[in-house]
């Protein structure tokens, strides 16, 4: 059931032989993930939040909030963490859900082709994946555990 349960969460090992980073430098490399390229910033968690690491990410146009909260706990060398989102919805306006979070975003509209025809195109698409990808590298890499879980 272990290994079943890490592939629904996430659950990544570092490759064998990977020398694991002090915690200090592992929180270092991720708060420098942050800059103009990437579509997320990396900050300090709150005590509220609880956790030590919050990589937070806002798309205005479809009114999505994806936040990844991570505790760093060293003694067993995993960061573990817990995907939460807040996406429109038809009914109540705004839905929470947390847990494993893969979903492609996406919005189209209608527009002229060459030849005059109406023709739907895609004019923005988000991947939570942009999100979690350089975090989850960044962790593995660092020779630490990336472990998700339902609660911090």
């Amino acid at each position: 059931m272990g290994r079943l349960w890490d592939k629904y969460m996430g659950t990544k090992y570092p490759d064998t032989g990977v020398r694991p980073l002090p915690a200090m430098e592992l929180r270092h490399a991720l708060l420098a993930l942050n800059g103009p390229d990437v579509p997320f910033a990396v900050r300090n968690g709150t005590p509220k939040e609880g956790a030590d690491l919050v990589a937070e990410c806002r798309i205005q146009e479809l009114r999505l909030t994806l936040k990844i909260r991570m505790r760093l706990v060293p003694s067993t060398r995993e960061v573990r963490t817990l995907d939460e989102r807040w996406e429109p919805s038809q009914d109540s306006g705004e839905q929470y859900g947390r847990g494993p979070a893969h979903a492609v975003y996406k919005q189209w509209e209608f527009r002229k082709g060459p030849d005059g025809r109406r023709r739907k195109v895609e004019t923005l698409r988000f991947d939570t994946r942009d999100v979690k990808n350089p975090l989850r590298n960044t962790v593995i890499g660092a020779g630490w555990t990336w472990r998700g879980v339902f609660k911090l």
